[in-house]
């Protein structure tokens, strides 16, 4: 096994010392699970049984979005593509809780559908596009759990597509932040496209059949500045949530409160989270996206290092008013085996602030590195052996 090194990065990112230590800015929630991250420093700036299983309510609806997206990016759904709605999934969901009033046999597009879930939280909607792309809802739902997977979930599985009450099925406040940030992060034009819509018009009134148009339930669009996204939930189980995001300056935090007794809690404590957020903390640039931080030894490449490159512009977030005693270090599993692609993800720019939780930034390499030739590997492994 290769060992585990951790290397101090170059000297523009040495230590740096302040007048006063750093400590996290208080704060206290009405909600039963809270959890936010700044995105654009990879930190938790909040957690509240963060990691407690909870029922997700309309909440889980953004995995059956993020799986959605995933079908489109792969061209396996199109935009354009249309549904019918069954009249099964209409006698079944037509009046259960959040509803796009979907009409039996009605053809209906993938974007439309998408809209209805994301803008109107539509139950009938979701079951529709998961019988649509995924042949039975049960299906679509394996693909929602297989996602989950790949992202990395530790505390959340899914029975259904529209987040309605089922024992099988919970996520935790921080699942819920990791999956806004993957679909944020993961197909950035769709989610400016669909999260901030402010309201749609779909189905028809009975009697004067005049349109139906409801109004995102999002309760920080228009409350908060570069708030753009996500989604609601409620049911009695889990009382009122809210996952949200929004990106001010450059910074994108991530937030999720969960457990609320009433609608206007949810309103008054998300924006009074999201504006905590971007008021209490500040952003302070640590390295530029593209730029070289250090390098990484590389073991039978055709160069003995590779240079480390931050993929994205690299930031901390720390109290406002604070300095910030900090170090930061290069963290890799090394030597790194050749080839190596550039671009590759193979280091962590690891960045500690006294009082609060170290924050991981990955490193891509900056430069192709061909494996050696058979003379060249000889020589790495001489000199291995005897520790030149």
């Amino acid at each position: 096994m290769r060992p585990y090194l951790l290397a101090t990065a170059l000297s523009f990112l040495a230590v740096s010392s302040a007048s006063a230590q750093v400590a996290a800015p208080a704060y206290n929630t009405p909600a039963a699970y809270a959890y936010m991250k700044d995105l654009s420093s990879g930190q938790v700036l909040f957690s509240k049984d963060a990691d407690k299983p909870m029922p997700p309510a309309s909440m889980g609806k953004m995995m059956t979005v993020y799986v959605a997206f995933q079908m489109i990016r792969n061209g396996e759904a199109k935009l354009d593509q249309k549904i019918m709605v069954t009249p099964e999934t209409w006698t079944q969901w037509h009046g259960q809780g959040s509803t796009m009033f979907l009409s039996v046999n009605e053809q209906v597009s993938v974007e439309n559908l998408l809209h209805g879930i994301i803008t109107l939280s539509g139950n009938d909607a979701c079951v529709t596009l998961g019988k649509g792309l995924g042949g039975t809802e049960e299906n679509y739902v394996a693909l929602m759990n297989r996602a989950a997977q790949k992202m990395g979930l530790k505390g959340s599985h899914f029975a259904n597509t529209n987040g309605w009450p089922d024992p099988a099925e919970y996520v935790t406040a921080h699942d819920l932040a990791v999956i806004a940030e993957a679909t944020i992060r993961d197909f950035p034009d769709l989610y400016k496209r669909f999260y901030a819509t402010p309201n749609f018009t779909w189905g028809k009134t009975l009697g004067a059949g005049a349109d139906i148009k409801q109004d995102n339930r999002n309760p920080i669009l228009g409350k908060v500045p570069g708030a753009d996204g996500l989604k609601t939930g409620h049911t009695e189980e889990a009382g009122y949530g809210f996952t949200g995001s929004a990106e001010q300056n450059g910074r994108r935090i991530v937030m999720v409160l969960a457990g609320m007794s009433s609608w206007n809690e949810r309103v008054s404590s998300s924006v009074d989270f999201m504006n905590w957020g971007f008021a209490a903390w500040q952003g302070v640039p640590l390295v530029k996206a593209g730029q070289t931080v250090g390098s990484a030894k590389v073991w039978l490449g055709a160069a003995d290092t590779v240079p480390l490159v931050a993929p994205r512009n690299y930031g901390l977030t720390i109290p406002r008013g604070f300095g910030s005693e900090k170090t930061v270090k290069i963290r890799y599993q090394g030597p790194v085996a050749a080839p190596i692609a550039k671009g590759q993800k193979i280091a962590d720019l690891v960045v500690t602030v006294k009082g609060m939780p170290e924050a991981v930034l990955p490193l891509v390499a900056g430069a192709e590195v061909a494996k050696a030739g058979a003379f060249g590997q000889a020589w790495a492994k001489l000199k291995n052996f005897v520790g030149l």
